[in-house]
């Protein structure tokens, strides 16, 4: 089979073009991150060899850097199909808090021990969805910004989960936390005594389903069209508004399995703590990720993944090099940025040729 019709019929010399234009963008990220270390007094290339090291330098690192993938795979993804759309989705946030509460909801009831994870995911992803849908229907049907009603929607999600998680959810012994998803709700790790659980493996596929959904199928076809030419996708035949309220609700779907797996999935907490800690970001650093990926479902695996390596590798900069939090944030900061900047102004252009 042709590189080609695995990536989607993509211009294989526009392929060698957005990989090389990658490869400068992390050398240019890595030097301008460089130069404010050493400005700052620190001596860049042992931080970088420490970040390296802790993200692969070992079965536990490189654990490590997969489990931080894994939510971003789907949140990348869920932006990514948005963009094909011709939408600037960025709800992904919200709907993961939304998807985590439903995670949180079906560990309260009295289950058989088997029906725990199909109700979280039933329950969590559900809600993602219905979050989703509402702005995809403001969008749709009434022509609503989706960048002021996602916003809006990511605030409202937050405080719901936050009030639900102090008022209605919280565990009697640390009420810091919700309850805990039970034993028989959590999804197995896939190497003991690290973060790295089988939410990696859904990830995957779910990406890959994605890919054949948006590139060998009707449905995919006609969001496609959509993003590239509603009018002329119209004049062809697509039901423009159906074609964009199925993107946000695919967009939904693969939102709540990243924050139905944090929670069911992610030791040691196996539930939704103090502030949403630890599921702020995850729907804002996806959409770096799927800039990173050039809004491709199969670059985003790749592009989550660096991503990850990133976060792993902040601890080792922390401990071993003597970075302290702030720089490394900083670091990370350029680096993502200097890494999305590319496909941010390719889309835009490609949005400004359309109108």
């Amino acid at each position: 089979m042709k590189l080609s019709s695995i990536l989607g019929s993509v211009d294989l010399s526009k392929l060698e073009n957005d990989i090389v234009e990658v490869i400068f963008a992390v050398l240019a990220g890595f030097a301008v991150s460089g130069l404010l270390m050493a400005a700052g007094g620190f001596d860049p290339v042992r931080a970088y060899v420490s970040l390296f090291k802790s993200a692969f330098g070992d079965l536990y690192s490189v654990s490590t850097t997969l489990s931080f993938a894994i939510p971003l795979m789907l949140t990348g993804t869920a932006f990514a199909v948005s963009v094909r759309a011709g939408v600037f989705n960025i709800g992904a946030e919200g709907q993961v808090y939304m998807a985590a509460l439903g995670a949180v909801i079906a560990a309260s009831l009295s289950l058989p021990g088997g029906l725990y994870l199909i109700a979280e995911f039933l329950f969590g992803v559900s809600l993602a969805i219905i979050w989703s849908s509402l702005a995809g229907l403001l969008k749709s049907q009434r022509g609503v910004n989706e960048v002021v009603s996602t916003i809006m929607l990511n605030w409202t999600g937050f405080w719901i989960v936050e009030y639900g998680r102090t008022y209605v959810y919280f565990d009697p012994v640390e009420p810091q936390r919700t309850i805990k998803i039970p034993e028989e709700g959590r999804l197995p790790l896939l190497v003991p005594g690290t973060e790295l659980y089988a939410g990696i493996i859904i990830s995957i596929i779910a990406t890959v389903i994605v890919y054949v959904i948006m590139w060998h199928t009707a449905l995919g076809y006609e969001i496609r069209a959509t993003g590239l030419n509603p009018t002329a996708a119209r004049y062809g035949g697509v039901e423009v508004k159906r074609s964009m309220l199925y993107s946000f609700i695919i967009a939904g779907s693969l939102a709540g399995l990243a924050g139905v797996m944090e929670v069911a999935g992610r030791p040691p907490h196996y539930a939704i703590t103090t502030g949403l800690s630890n599921l702020v970001g995850l729907g804002f650093d996806g959409l770096a990720v799927s800039l990173i990926g050039r809004n491709h479902p199969l670059a985003i695996i790749p592009a989550a993944i660096f991503v990850g390596a990133l976060t792993a590798g902040s601890r080792g900069m922390q401990i071993e090099s003597g970075v302290p939090l702030e720089m490394v944030k900083a670091v990370q900061g350029i680096i993502i940025l200097i890494l999305a900047v590319p496909g941010l102004v390719k889309m835009l252009k490609e949005w400004r040729g359309k109108k």
